[in-house]
């Protein structure tokens, strides 16, 4: 497997990947002149001509820069699941999705390209998340929720069921959700309220 990227998120991944029995290929990162990585594999500017049979996960916790750079990978996606994460036999997950440590996922998820599901965050039933979005460590999506493309889930936050979050929020750290966020809203609190 390769990885794009090789900050913290990085080597969370490759941590997964570690404990999934899964051999690190390469290591991509645009700015590998200033990256400090422990592991064995030594970053350099991604190619695609570079072991292209490989799989490669996206682990840049951005959001807007994990979409930016899916649009100019030509490696197949590979998907990063930890084996203390609970997945539901009926959860449907896309391509490049990571499943970080503890994480839990109901049935009849549906979890778009490029999520991450944070350390131990909940994904109830019937939840619906769109591509590029991430559910922070410890956050809680009650049933049926659903999560635009791009939204950020903050940690510790609790959305309440049947919520629809729009594209591109921002749901800050510890904020309980109890009614629809639009598009592009930066919400906070308990109850939510938007800041921006």
């Amino acid at each position: 497997m390769l990885i794009y990227g090789a900050g913290g998120h990085a080597k969370v991944v490759a941590s997964i990947l570690s404990a999934c029995g899964e051999q690190l290929a390469g290591l991509f990162d645009d700015h590998w002149q200033n990256v400090k990585w422990s592991g064995q594999c030594v970053p350099a500017v991604y190619d695609t001509l570079v072991m292209q049979n490989e799989k490669l996960i996206i682990a840049i916790g951005d959001n807007f820069m994990r979409r930016k750079i899916a649009g100019k990978v030509a490696h197949a996606f590979g998907i990063a699941i930890h084996p203390t994460a609970t997945i539901d036999d009926h959860v449907s997950l896309g391509h490049g999705v990571v499943v970080v440590h503890q994480a839990v996922m109901q049935v009849d998820c549906q979890i778009g390209n490029h999520v991450i599901i944070n350390t131990a965050a909940i994904v109830d039933h019937e939840c619906i998340i769109d591509d590029f979005a991430h559910i922070g460590p410890g956050a809680t999506l009650c049933g049926g929720v659903r999560v635009g493309e791009c939204t950020l889930v903050g940690a510790g936050s609790v959305v309440l069921p049947g919520v629809k979050l729009g594209r591109e929020c921002i749901i800050g750290a510890g904020s309980v959700v109890v009614r629809d966020v639009p598009d592009y809203a930066k919400v906070m609190g308990n109850p939510a309220r938007i800041i921006q």
